[in-house]
């Protein structure tokens, strides 16, 4: 069994994580750190755990676990990991932004299974993609490694209240977030980076704008993202593009059909429909955010270091009604 820790174990993405490592045939959940909840049950914050597991959060490390998540927030992974040392057989997977852009200062390793695969497999250090930056990479990779990015790409993504985190502010209330609907960071969100950085690896020499418009949902979870740019090809041509890129991806599927969030909430599943428009290509891309996002991703990325199939403990399946 595989012995996993969990640091900052009172947030939306470590519940998951949480959830998932509990029913994983291959993991023993050893310790969830939270320096706000230490010695209350895991249960008393991720109430639908009850009578799941007695397990309560600790602020002790057990430094010798073989793979530790750090659900921290954005710019606190590096300074965690500053001051606390695991031991050399430590696996890490980091879920905050700390990481993701390359960098001779760190040997993190972007955790995209659909566009690293070979190399999380040998990875020690994981540096999990961002939920907006999943969807929209995902959707528009293909066309990168034809090297076909050769004009601006606009995109139009809302996501769900959870993709806020569990922190209160003035639009995450559910009297502003009810019935409401807005759109914030336009052009500058921080995920931009980390999709330009992937586009880059495929295509090098791309250096189109990529027009990001992020907006507020009044639903609790999911990403819904549309993304069109100039194509001088036919459907068919850019189905079969998608459809070899993605034939050996456990995860990532191509369908004719019109998506929406309830197809892929509560799965590590991305959905993607394409459409000819004149000379634009449309690409729809739907996924969970708190999974396919953030923490089923996480897991499939820990899967793929230990040699297990990407797939196990992530047969989750999506709540229609």
């Amino acid at each position: 069994m595989i012995e996993a820790g969990i640091i900052g174990g009172a947030g939306y993405t470590a519940g998951e994580l949480i959830r998932i490592l509990l029913n994983h045939p291959e993991v023993n959940l050893n310790f969830v750190f939270s320096t706000s909840q230490p010695g209350k049950p895991i249960y008393s914050i991720h109430q639908d755990l009850i009578g799941d597991t007695e397990i309560k959060f600790t602020d002790k490390i057990n430094t010798e676990v073989e793979v530790v998540f750090l659900c921290l927030g954005h710019g606190n992974s590096k300074k965690f990991l500053a001051e606390n040392q695991f031991s050399a057989k430590t696996k890490i997977v980091d879920l905050s932004t700390d990481f993701r852009q390359k960098s001779d200062d760190h040997k993190f390793i972007y955790g995209l299974p659909e566009l690293n695969k070979k190399d999380i497999e040998k990875a020690d250090l994981i540096a999990n993609p961002g939920c907006f930056a999943t969807a929209i990479t995902l959707a528009i990779l293909p066309l990168a490694k034809n090297a076909l990015l050769k004009d601006e790409v606009h995109i139009n993504a809302v996501t769900g209240a959870t993709g806020a985190g569990t922190s209160l502010s003035g639009t995450t209330h559910f009297s502003w977030r009810d019935n409401n609907f807005s759109a914030y960071k336009s052009f500058e969100h921080q995920h931009l980076n980390e999709i330009g950085q992937s586009l880059k690896q495929l295509q090098a020499d791309h250096d189109a704008e990529i027009n990001f418009i992020p907006n507020r949902g009044n639903f609790s979870r999911g990403i819904h993202a549309t993304a069109y740019t100039k194509f001088e090809g036919d459907l068919d041509e850019a189905k079969k593009l998608y459809a070899d890129f993605y034939q050996d991806a456990a995860f990532t599927f191509i369908t004719d059909e019109e998506l929406h969030l309830k197809q892929v909430v509560n799965t590590n599943k991305c959905l993607l429909r394409l459409q000819k428009f004149g000379n634009k290509l449309l690409i729809t891309s739907v996924i969970d955010n708190l999974l396919k996002g953030a923490s089923g991703q996480a897991v499939q990325n820990m899967n793929l270091m230990f040699g297990l199939d990407e797939k196990l403990g992530l047969n989750l399946k999506a709540s229609y009604f």
